[in-house]
Order: C-alpha cells, then structure tokens, then sequence
C-alpha cells in the first residue's frame, strides 16, 4: 500500500526574495518656481534627494544624483550592497564637482540623499541631509533618519527643544549635503534586517509643513501606497506647500510569479522632431502610467531595448544588473538619452520631480571619460543659460606648472622687497623740525607714516620752547618744516632762537653814525681855525653786527 506523500518530508518551503511595492509623487508647491527634488524607486531601490542652490542648480544636482544611481536597482550583490551604496554616492558626489567643473555657473549647488538598496534579505541605509525615512514595523513607526541640520544638532547637545525647532530661524541650515564643497562627504549608514509587511515612508524636508502625527495616521491607516502618497502631497498643498514636496512610500513584499513575467514601466517618449525620434529604427512603445495601486501592468518583452540605438552602435555584453559600457568617445547626448530610456525600460520603477523632467526632456550632456551608461546619468546643465555649442567647446583652463607660479611669486616678493628698503633708505637722508614735548625738535626721516611704521626718528630736542615764538612760527613748525639734511635743519633752529623764523635777516645790521664835535666847548681846548670845517660825522659801523645776524 502507497504511503501518502508528506510534505513535510520535502523540507521547510525556501523563501521567496523579497521587492518592494511602491508610489511615488513629487509636486513644485505653490511658492516655488521650479522642482528641485528628484526621486526614483523600483523594486531594490528607492532615493529621495532634495537640491539646493536655487536658481544656479539644486534641480541639477538633485537629478545627477538620482539618475546617476538609478543602475543600482537589482537584487545581485554578493554580500557587498551596502558598500556599493556608498561607493555610488560618493561617485555622485564626483560628477556633481565635474558638472560645475563644466559649467562654473552650477558652483554651490548639493543636494540631500536618503536611499534604501534592498538585496539578498537585508535592506541598506544610506543618508545624508535633512529629507527623512520614516520605517513603520509590527505596529512601531519611527523615523530612522537624522536630520544633519543645525537645529538637529542644537537638540542633540540639549540646547533646544524638539518643538521650538519648527520656529527656529535657522532650521533649514544643513550641515552635510552632496556637492562640490567636500571631496568626500560623510554619510550616515547602516544596514538594517527587513520583515514582509514592513512600510517606508521617505520624503523631502517640505513634507514636514503636515503635522507629525497626521503622517503617521495616514502610513497606519492607508492601505493604498498610491492613495497614501497623493494624500500626503495633497495635505501639504492645503498647508501652503511654500516648498517642493516629495514622497516616496514603499511595502517589503514576497516576490511573486507575476512580479517575474511582468515589467511595468513609465517609458519616456523622445520629443517629436528630435536627433533621437528621426534615427530609431523601431518604433518605441508607449508610454505606460502605473495604476493607482502601483500594481504593474504587462508590458512588451524586457529583453529589448526602447529604442533603436542599438542599431548604430553594437551593445557589448555585460553581466547582469551591470551598465553597459563603451569606449566610443564620439557619442553624442542623443545615445546616451537613449542609453537612460533603456536602463529605465528594463525594470518597473517610477521616477518624479526634476530626475523625471530630465530624461523626458532627453538634454544630457556627456562628460568624457565616463562610459555610455554613466554619461547617460549625468543631468542637463541648464542650457537656457548658454547655448549647446558653448557646452560643447567649453575646456578647463589648463593649470599652470606649479614650478613657475612658485618663482614667479617668489620673484614679484623680491622686486617689492627690494622696493620698500630702497624708499625706506632714501626717507632716512632727510630731515624736518617739528615738535616734540612743546619744544621744538629736528627729526631725522619725513613726517609720513607707512601703515603702523613712522618713517622717521628723533634726532635732537632743543631748548627753544614753543611758546616763545610767534604765532605763526608755532604754526609752522607743527606743520614740520623739511630740511635738505642735517646742516640745513641746524641752520633752521638757529634762526629760530635769533629772530623768531625759520629763515635768516634779509640783510645786516644798519651802520651807526658817530658825529665829531665841531668846536671845542671846554676850557683849554683849541678852536678851529677860522674859516675852516671840522670834519663831518663818519660812519662807524659795529664790528660784529653782521656776523650777529647770522
């Protein structure tokens, strides 16, 4: 007699991989004049990321980051996914320096990364900034994010309350963020085990105009990811919305049959009458919205490209789950659009905000040095700022040999060197008399300063005082009178002490006339004769009168 098979017998049912479930919305807001978030989620991979530098790039910096990353959404790692994460941030991080290394008018833009990676049962965190994941499991809802913000730092330290963060004046400063300011920006990681059930809820900083406890309600209560999402952007909108908002919500799920045979995917149609429409060779499908259950729809098979790029240049083969690559340095930004649109047909996933508009508008410039797949991720540099041919033709300066800036600085240091002492010695040759304790003094240099150095000495203090001389002169002398040298100054201080001026008598002394008597009035003197003249008085002049005058 047969015995009935037992199950059992067969050993415990393996696990099914598990994916994720999702919807995603972002919106502008209703202060904003453009979008400068970007989000992407697929089955392994979800990233929110919220740019910063308003009018000079955040949309750039946002959609680089995303599209640059979006080749990450497979479930193949060998163990290593979690360090792959944070390799591809960093490396976005790079291309960020190099768009503004391309396009200097980008300097200052960043951007906020939060994204999960899903592979082989574990699902990898990776943050930075101040957009936030929010993990709701067995009935628990937090948020597994820390906001790298000043505030947030204000709280850890004790300093402020949770609830006066939201008036706070500088609350949106951020601490950490992607860009071109730091090479190597740290990250917040880890790596976190994963049930089936489990929600996520990652979203931009504008998602906090809702209240708190409101989000969490509609995470518990909403079923639907996709009626959820629209509820979250919607109450937002109703707040004032006064920035962009992103939300992404996502569902741990057991892969299915159905999950394998299908491959629902937003296609983004080339632009009527462009590079990319006139050379596909096949047509391309249409474009397929996923449902308001973000269930996915059949669609064609995975296996080709959308496009007919693949009719001009051969596609090598690559392994699974990895971009394809090639050499070829002439391609031109229409492949690489087409490379993108193939690398987001391949696999259900749905992408907002200004990564969406990016690749819908297909302007992506190529950077040289960077595979086809990778240029294909690398973001439009706002070509309404120049023209394409300017982008083009645009080349680094080439820096200068470190050699030669070194002695020509060396050189340039020596001449003025060289210079100071030269006017330095020169002012030592003169002199002035000024004053100095209400007498006057002969200085040795010139009455000028040169920053906080007088460019002169005292030489002598002299025993004249100020205020024996007249008005005038005390004047002058505090105005400095300037000497050729020691001699001239000398000569200056002793008209000084004779007449009271700074210069010498115009002329000597008037001569003094001495008259001889004409006769003699006394006794016993002899008289003139008659009809003589005595002499006349003659000049007799003082000796030193001149000389005293010197």
């Amino acid at each position: 007699m047969a015995v009935p098979e037992n199950p059992a017998d067969k050993g415990p049912i393996p696990k099914r991989p598990l994916i994720m479930r999702y919807a995603a919305r972002s919106d502008v807001g209703r202060i904003r004049a453009k979008n400068d978030d970007s989000a992407y989620v697929g089955r392994h991979l979800a990233i929110v990321a919220d740019g910063m530098g308003g009018h000079a790039g955040g949309d750039v910096a946002s959609a680089a980051t995303v599209l640059d990353m979006l080749h990450l959404d497979h479930g193949h790692y060998d163990g290593d996914a979690g360090t792959v994460l944070a390799d591809e941030i960093q490396t976005a991080n790079s291309l960020l320096s190099e768009l503004v290394h391309i396009n200097p008018k980008l300097a200052g833009m960043g951007t906020t990364v939060t994204a999960l990676l899903l592979a082989e049962g574990k699902l990898h965190f990776a943050h930075i900034g101040d957009s936030r994941a929010y993990r709701l499991r067995n009935g628990e809802f937090e948020q597994i994010s820390v906001d790298h913000t000043f505030v947030q730092r204000l709280i850890d330290e004790g300093r402020l309350r949770p609830e006066e963060a939201e008036t706070h004046p500088h609350k949106n400063v951020l601490m950490r963020v992607l860009g071109d300011v730091d090479a190597s920006p740290e990250l917040d990681l880890a790596t976190l085990d994963v049930e089936p059930g489990e929600r996520w809820l990652l979203c931009s900083d504008g998602l906090n105009y809702v209240a708190g406890h409101v989000v969490e309600r509609m995470v518990r209560e909403t079923k639907d990811l996709r009626e959820c999402v629209e509820t979250l952007v919607d109450l937002t909108l109703e707040a004032g919305a006064p920035d962009n908002v992103t939300v992404v919500m996502l569902e741990i799920v057991e892969e299915t049959p159905d999950d394998v045979r299908t491959a629902a995917v937003e296609i983004v149609q080339p632009p009527a009458g462009s590079v990319e429409a006139t050379k596909t060779a096949a047509p391309a499908p249409s474009q397929a919205v996923p449902s308001d259950d973000a269930t996915p729809k059949p669609a064609a098979d995975t296996g080709h490209t959308a496009s007919g790029a693949d009719d001009t240049v051969p596609k090598p083969a690559s392994k699974p789950g990895e971009p394809t690559t090639s050499t070829d340095p002439h391609l031109g930004e229409h492949l690489s659009a087409a490379v993108l649109r193939e690398e987001l047909s391949n696999r259900p996933h749905e992408l907002v905000g200004a990564a969406a508009a990016a690749a819908e508008s297909g302007s992506i410039p190529t950077i040289a040095g960077r595979t086809v797949a990778r240029r294909a991720a690398t973001v439009l540099t706002h070509k309404s700022d120049q023209n394409r041919e300017e982008t083009d033709e645009y080349k680094p300066a080439a820096k200068p040999r470190r050699w030669v800036t070194i002695a020509t600085a060396a050189a340039l240091l020596v001449i003025l060197g060289v210079g100071l002492w030269l006017g330095y010695a020169w002012t030592q040759t003169r002199y002035y008399i000024g004053e100095y304790d209400q007498r006057v003094a002969i200085y040795n240099g010139v009455s000028q300063r040169l920053g906080p150095i007088q460019l002169s000495t005292l030489e002598t203090v002299t025993e004249i005082r100020m205020s024996d001389l007249p008005e005038f002169s005390q004047q002058r002398v505090r105005q400095t009178v300037p000497a050729r040298d020691l001699y001239d100054a000398q000569r200056i201080v002793k008209n000084l002490d004779l007449t009271g001026t700074t210069s010498p008598a115009d002329e000597c002394a008037s001569p003094t006339a001495t008259a001889a008597p004409s006769a003699s009035g006394t006794a016993g003197g002899t008289a003139s004769p008659p009809g003589t003249t005595a002499p006349s008085a003659s000049p007799s002049p003082s000796p030193n009168a001149c000389e005293e005058a010197k």
